[in-house]
């Protein structure tokens, strides 16, 4: 019989740029990028620091940071997506609800529980019933036979 090798450890990246995997390295290379251009254009130490420290920290924090063991980039996506997203949360309590509620209250208070039968268990019911019925029916053949 033939044997085939499965790929193991398929979510360990590939370690390409030196300890760097590909992602940490582009991460890394975008937020030195835009620090030059900021160090390039204001030529003003404490501005350029004022200004590069929040993207040299979300560079560092998208390349090496992980939350509960996803990556960083994974949070701060999902993050976006909520707060943009359209949320509605509208419920209505109907007068059918109303009654149901009503009449389980009053049903617990007198003592009587009637159980919630589902499909499944109605259709397992029915099943048992009707064996149950052919074994009486077998049982009660056999009697008059005997007679």
């Amino acid at each position: 019989m033939q044997q085939f090798q499965v790929p193991q450890f398929i979510e360990v990246e590939d370690k390409i740029f030196g300890p760097l995997t590909t992602k940490q390295f582009f991460y890394l290379l975008g937020g030195g990028g835009l620090t030059f251009l900021i160090w390039f254009f204001l030529e003003n130490y404490f501005f350029t620091l004022l200004l590069a420290a929040p993207i040299i920290a979300l560079s560092a924090a998208l390349a090496f940071m992980k939350v509960n063991g996803r990556p960083f980039i994974d949070l701060l996506s999902h993050s976006v997506t909520y707060i943009f997203k359209p949320r509605i949360y509208l419920w209505k309590k109907t007068n059918t609800e109303k009654q149901k509620t009503e009449q389980s209250d009053t049903l617990i208070r007198t003592g009587l529980i009637v159980p919630k039968v589902t499909k499944s268990k109605l259709n397992d019911l029915a099943w048992s019933l009707d064996v149950m019925q052919n074994i009486r029916d077998k049982e009660e053949k056999s009697q008059k036979r005997n007679m």
